[in-house]
């Protein structure tokens, strides 16, 4: 009778090809770059479709919204005259200004509060207040302060980049394991060196979040920066078009701001891969 069960039970390799033929998890194949690609695609795809339906069954205007041929005509029309890449180009480098401007200052900032209660007790509230501020009610001020030149549009969208990394470089590094920090100290690491050498690379995951969000925050920035007497930019193309009653182009800015987005994420994100190699290794 014992042999008859042990003859029953299957043997590990079998019933593991029995479950999965392929030999192939669902875990090792959700890793693959190609799968990953491709269901990234398919909510954009489904949201296209459904865009094309709404447009062409006449269940939202021309006007309302116009179908995503007429948006790539718009688009297409804008490379003709030259302003498109204009538009980017200004953009894209106010926003890394921006970006570069907070994002440096969050962490020096973070660091000090971070590293110092009587830092931390003399800004962190004050800080913390300006962080509630919406990013309109800086406008009528930078105007009077710095102007309508490229100087108050960048630092609008520092201000926006600054809380995040701020922030998260404060919170991580009050929460650095006090042995590690201890361990340094004995083998004469302090001050600006240990920061450099220890506290820092022990927080490289959440600077990188921080710095994340901040670049998030900097290309939400941008719009209300551009609102700024400007001539030029992806949201001055946005408040033109709404203004002139170009549906089409507000739509194709919005999509621009998305991917621009989306692909200076993507390349921070290995810039934060190589980081994480170097300094967690």
């Amino acid at each position: 009778m014992n042999a008859d069960a042990t003859r029953d039970v299957p043997a590990p390799g079998s019933q593991k090809s029995a479950q999965d033929p392929t030999g192939t998890s669902s875990a090792d194949l959700l890793s693959r770059r190609s799968v990953q690609v491709a269901l990234g695609a398919i909510l954009p795809l489904c949201l296209l479709a459904a865009w094309q339906v709404l447009s062409s069954t006449g269940t939202f205007s021309f006007v309302q919204l116009p179908p995503p041929a007429a948006v790539a005509t718009a688009g297409l029309d804008l490379i003709a005259r030259g302003e498109l890449w204009t538009h980017i180009g200004i953009s894209v480098q106010r926003v890394l200004l921006g970006f570069v401007a907070g994002g440096a200052l969050g962490i020096v900032l973070g660091s000090a509060v971070g590293l110092s209660r009587f830092a931390h007790a003399v800004s962190a509230p004050l800080i913390g207040a300006f962080r509630a501020v919406p990013s309109l009610a800086w406008v009528p001020l930078l105007l009077l302060w710095i102007g309508i030149g490229e100087d108050s549009k960048v630092t609008l969208i520092a201000i926006g980049a600054f809380f995040p990394v701020y922030t998260t470089v404060a919170s991580s590094l009050r929460h650095v394991d006090v042995q590690l920090v201890e361990a340094a100290r004995t083998f004469g690491y302090s001050g600006l060196r240990l920061l450099l050498t220890v506290q820092l690379p022990a927080v490289v995951p959440s600077v990188f979040s921080g710095l994340r969000l901040a670049l998030a925050q900097a290309w939400l920035f941008l719009v209300a920066a551009e609102l700024l007497a400007s001539s030029m930019g992806l949201g001055y193309l946005l408040t033109d078009s709404q203004n002139n009653g170009r549906t089409d182009r507000l739509l194709l800015a919005i999509i621009l701001l998305a991917v621009l987005g989306k692909v200076t994420d993507a390349l921070l994100g290995l810039v934060e891969k190589r980081a994480l190699k170097r300094w967690t290794a």
